[in-house]
């Protein structure tokens, strides 16, 4: 495979699937909620017009949203959304639509237009998401410069939405299946668009913002399995060692080793997947000589070992509670 920059090698490694589930139309006054999702679900949700506020219980202030602001919520965290106001939510009904959920109310204050889904991320790649993103990751399309060049990822975000918008609104058949794909890539453009910012949030993407580490990020998402040692990748970024691991530990909290470790582990459990695919030949695939090394760093970091996570990928997955009711994983009071 050639060469590929950062993010597109991380999506290779960690397939996301998407699901828009519910249209929201409300009235002020109003509030939805979410409980916390199940392993490897992020909720996400989308403002096309009017305004909101976001809550984290114990995640700090409230963010203030408005239309055209993106919110990915990494780790799954439980949080809700209302209209500010304080004032008792007006009660919801729920419409199915042939596609999507319509949730409406009956207020009378100011509108609310926004899309609520889910980003599914199969275990163990979650752990990626949540060590190195943010628990509430917010891009806000409408605040973008258009001289920038951010302002191109902006567009196709625009874009993108408003297609989720209209196909949201019709009964074309196959219109679940363009939706499911249209919050794939709702997905990886939240994330590039996060990642070009100026701003960007600690983690992997205040990473990726800085033109200066990006040669040793995608070093080592290209060629996890070279010895790379500090020197050599310093030397890729044209700064001293000592820099490399004061700008890591800054914008991630993790060594450049521990990210290396983390890439090499996610690619080892997508390999531990191919039964024709030895233990022995993953470890080498990965970057160790000795299986007994690859094995500690595997078990370490998974929480088992190779073969134990082999034979877990082997056993049918289990479906939620509302996964077998057909219901959304939140939804309004």
């Amino acid at each position: 495979m050639p060469p590929l920059d950062w993010l597109s090698r991380l999506l290779v490694m960690m397939p996301v699937s998407g699901q828009l589930e519910i249209h929201c139309s409300y009235g002020a006054p109003w509030r939805v909620s979410y409980e916390r999702s199940d392993a490897g679900e992020m909720p996400y949700h989308v403002v096309l017009g009017g305004t909101a506020v976001l809550q984290i219980p114990d995640g700090g202030a409230a963010v203030q949203l408005a239309a055209g602001d993106i919110v990915l919520l990494s780790h799954g965290s439980e949080h809700y959304l209302h209209d500010g106001s304080g004032a008792a939510p007006s009660p919801a009904r729920l419409r199915e639509n042939l596609n999507v959920i319509l949730s409406e109310n009956a207020g009378t204050g100011e509108h609310l237009d926004m899309l609520c889904g889910r980003f599914v991320l199969p275990p163990p790649h979650d752990r990626l998401m949540r060590d190195y993103f943010p628990a509430a990751l917010v891009v806000r399309t409408s605040a973008q410069n258009d001289a920038s060049t951010q302002s191109a990822t902006s567009v196709l975000l625009t874009t993108l939405v408003g297609l989720m918008r209209a196909e949201s609104a019709t009964f074309s058949v196959g219109g679940h299946a363009m939706l499911n794909a249209f919050s794939a890539a709702l997905f990886a453009l939240t994330l590039r668009m996060a990642s070009e910012s100026d701003q960007a949030p600690f983690g992997l993407l205040a990473l990726a913002a800085n033109p200066r580490l990006a040669p040793a990020l995608t070093a080592m998402f290209n060629q996890p399995a070279h010895p790379w040692t500090l020197p050599e990748l310093a030397q890729l970024c044209n700064m001293s060692r000592a820099t490399l691991i004061r700008h890591f530990q800054d914008k991630v909290g993790r060594s450049a080793n521990d990210m290396l470790t983390d890439i090499r582990m996610t690619l080892a459990a997508n390999e531990l997947k191919k039964p024709s695919t030895s233990t022995e030949s993953v470890a080498e695939i990965v970057g160790y000589q000795s299986l007994a090394a690859f094995r500690r760093a595997f078990t370490q970091r998974m929480g088992m070992t190779p073969g134990d996570w082999r034979r877990s990928m082997r056993e049918p997955v289990r479906e939620t509670t509302r996964e077998r009711a057909g219901e959304p994983t939140g939804g309004p009071n």
